[in-house]
């Protein structure tokens, strides 16, 4: 019997390092994984994918119990890591591989994410254009046992990674 009240998102915005752990904090989510999904190669490895010849978007998996938090609720998480206006990449991260992407699983996510992006594009919090891409889910394959949980694993390398544009991108438009 499927659990009703069990979600899974699907959300990329750069490094899956530093996407992890906004997530992981709230209450709710019973699980971030890292991954690859978008693209044409079954199985990819991170070297693959880092490469950009693979079409595969690194990303994250959220499944969440949405009785505790709502998938609107991780829309807003999701914008506040990411830069919406830069489909070339996250900060230092550069390429298709590192692009920001809502991944959605059925017509309610997706119309939700329209109505997050809608909103978002009305604030004219950005004086660019709003780039973030609203696609649908594909398969999604978990990166390496390294790159799990990596701000517990490195937290000196993730502080040095947040520092490369994004905590002060993040302090400047978000206020965070």
């Amino acid at each position: 019997m499927e659990n009703k009240k069990i979600e899974t998102a699907i959300f990329a915005g750069g490094c899956f390092w530093c996407m992890t752990k906004p997530f992981d904090q709230m209450p709710g989510i019973i699980s971030v994984r890292s991954g690859y999904t978008g693209g044409d190669v079954e199985n990819p490895t991170y070297e693959q994918v880092k490469s950009g010849t693979t079409g595969h978007t690194e990303a994250v998996k959220i499944v969440f119990d949405k009785t505790i938090i709502s998938y609107e609720e991780l829309l807003e998480i999701y914008w506040h890591q990411t830069d919406p206006t830069d489909a070339a990449g996250q900060f230092q991260d550069r390429g298709s591989n590192y692009r920001p992407v809502i991944f959605v699983k059925n017509e309610t996510q997706r119309q939700a994410a329209e109505l997050s992006l809608k909103n978002l594009i009305v604030s004219k919090r950005f004086k660019k254009p709003i780039v973030t891409k609203i696609e649908s889910a594909c398969p999604f394959y978990e990166a390496e046992e390294e790159h799990q949980q990596f701000y517990k694993k490195d937290p000196k390398r993730m502080e040095f990674e947040e520092s490369q544009g994004r905590k002060q991108f993040i302090e400047e438009n978000w206020g965070i």
